[in-house]
């Protein structure tokens, strides 16, 4: 023990003494502070603690940091990535727990923390608190409304499940199903329970989505059990799922008195995994037999409507005038034209032969020969003219008619010098010349002396007075 007051060798009392007979030498603070460590970890090597969570953070580690906490006391706490991985359900701020693990030291700040293990729910009433407190969070978002909810198909094609490959459940849909309604089912097997099942449920309602061809409507299908058994379909993750979904999404989840959170998504809750059988399709046979009852129905109305319709055209009938009537009046101003006409062909006739024998007096031969006579004499006399006035007539007398290669006849020296081949046409025929010589002899009259070469020059068509 240390003496007070100054001495000898410290006369201002500044220095730390030891008393006779203690031979402890003092501790540093990371010896006291390790210490302390050894102490707790052993002294508090295994704790439950029950508190209400307070401050819940998950880093991207994958460690969770929180507070645990009372009405008179709170104390931190850590979750390991690794006993994080393995919670049953997702913390949040209010939530009464039972923490399990060890209490140990931070010495570098002299706190103490709890290193959890092991997380649950402290009792069924902190888990009933914890899923009203998601359901009115979820709520709050507009999640629940009834305007989300899609009509369910009639007569679905294709109906998509997402339970447990084995057990009862899926067994009983199926069999309810071919009774009522033979369909064609897809079955996405997913656990129902435990680690990771809330996640694998939500990817299977997005899964059936994102195929080719999505089925016409899902059900989501678990049996019965205890709240902490059903607690997957609690999880904000399915929720959202289901109430994001495009396909008509039906909850079987439990038995009658169990409720979840997806029952609320869900465009419809059913009772039982069978009950949602029969929700999803009709009973067949009664389908047949309303139908055959709407047909008969039909039947029954069209005969009752063709027999009124029947009655009213009868009776209508009753009220028409008889077709004698009708025609009578008709008939008689058609009697008298038809008695008429006869007459008036004959007389019309008689008038013709009249006319006719007066225009027959008028036609006598001789008029008719003197009429030819003076028109045959005419038509000579426009012939002679014609041949007078031939452009040929003057070559009898010795003179030629001058032409170029295209048979246009030329009447001037200057348009024979420009010409490249000439034609001299006598009375007795043609011969070809050049504009300064002659081209050759005398050539006997031939039609086709202009028409010969390719190239070469062609003559006028022969005119009506042209000799023949």
């Amino acid at each position: 023990m240390d003496s007070p007051g100054p001495g000898p060798d410290d006369p201002a009392g500044l220095l730390a003494k030891v008393a006779s007979g203690d031979n402890s030498p003092p501790l540093s603070v990371s010896e006291l502070s390790g210490a302390l460590k050894r102490t707790v970890e052993q002294a508090f090597g295994h704790v439950r603690v029950r508190g209400e969570i307070s401050g819940w953070k998950r880093h991207a580690s994958g460690h969770c940091y929180f507070t645990l906490k009372d009405d008179g006391a709170c104390i931190d706490a850590v979750l390991w990535r690794t006993s994080a991985g393995r919670l049953q359900f997702a913390p949040e701020d209010g939530v009464e727990v039972i923490a399990t693990g060890k209490l140990t030291t931070y010495p570098g700040r002299s706190k103490y923390q709890v290193v959890v293990d092991r997380l649950e729910l402290a009792g069924e009433g902190a888990l009933m608190a914890l899923l009203d407190r998601r359901r009115r969070a979820l709520a709050a978002e507009g999640l629940f409304d009834q305007e989300r909810k899609r009509p369910l198909p009639f007569l679905p094609r294709t109906i998509g499940v997402v339970s447990s490959p084995t057990g009862a459940v899926i067994r009983d849909i199926l069999h309810r199903l071919a009774e009522r309604c033979p369909t064609h089912v897809l079955l996405w097997p997913v656990p129902v329970q435990g680690e990771g099942a809330a996640e694998r449920v939500a990817a299977a309602i997005r899964g059936f989505q994102a195929l080719d061809r999505p089925p016409d409507l899902l059900i989501v299908a678990r049996g019965g059990g205890s709240i902490e058994d059903l607690w997957a379909f609690n999880e904000e993750v399915v929720v959202r799922a289901a109430a994001e979904c495009r396909i008509p999404l039906i909850s079987a989840v439990g038995h009658e008195t169990d409720t979840t959170l997806i029952d609320f998504a869900a465009d419809r809750r059913a009772p039982t995994p069978t009950a949602a059988a029969e929700i999803a399709v009709p009973v067949l046979a009664e389908l047949a037999a309303t139908i055959a009852g709407h047909g008969e129905r039909i039947a029954r109305c069209t005969a009752r409507r063709l027999e009124e319709a029947g009655e009213r055209l009868a009776r209508s009938s009753e009220r028409w005038p008889r077709p004698e009537a009708l025609f009578e009046p008709v008939a008689a101003r058609l009697a008298d034209p038809a008695l008429r006409l006869p007459r008036a062909l004959a007389a019309r006739a008689a008038h013709a032969r009249a006319d006719l024998g007066v225009s027959a007096a008028r036609l006598r031969p001789a008029l008719l020969s003197d009429r030819s006579e003076r028109l045959r004499e005419k038509l000579a006399g426009l012939w002679r003219l014609a041949e007078l006035a031939h452009p040929d007539r003057p070559l009898e007398k010795g003179f030629a008619r001058v032409t170029d290669d295209s048979g246009r006849t030329l009447t001037s020296a200057a348009a024979a010098g420009q010409a490249a081949h000439l034609g001299l046409r006598f009375a007795d025929g043609a011969i070809g010349a050049t504009p300064d010589s002659v081209a050759g002899g005398i050539e006997p009259p031939r039609r086709s002396a202009y028409r010969g070469a390719r190239g070469g020059p062609q003559p006028p068509q022969p005119g009506l007075f042209d000799e023949r």
